[in-house]
């Protein structure tokens, strides 16, 4: 197996502790479903939001999911640059998996299909 990176993002309607912990926790088992993983397969999860999501720590809720229990998770801020997507949670999850890198299936949700247009979301 190797480790590899997956990369999502989603944005949220509204800066509440309950959109982004809906988002973030549908947007990590939506990785996991794609890219047929298991929270055993997991590294570790590293979240960034950007400065206008102030009301929870996206990883609290991926944390509420009973599989993840001892997975290693990481909140930080996303640099404010000017033109940037607004009220987006962004997630590099790093992995074990049998996958070639250009297997991987990468997750945008929402707003966020716009980061990443080159990629084919179906």
């Amino acid at each position: 197996m190797s480790m590899r990176g997956i990369r999502g993002a989603v944005t949220v309607d509204e800066n509440s502790r309950e959109k982004i912990w809906l988002a973030a926790q549908h947007l990590v088992t939506k990785i996991l479903s794609q890219n047929e993983l298991r929270a055993e397969n997991i590294g570790a999860i590293i979240f960034s939001m950007t400065e206008d999501l102030t009301a929870a720590f996206p990883s609290s809720a991926v944390r509420q999911l009973p599989a993840f229990r001892l997975v290693p998770l990481f909140d930080t801020l996303e640099p404010a640059i000017e033109n940037s997507l607004a009220k987006c949670i962004r997630v590099l999850v790093l992995a074990e998996t049998k996958k070639e890198q250009n297997e991987i299936r990468h997750v945008y949700l929402g707003g966020a299909k716009n980061l990443r247009p080159d990629l084919d979301q179906n």
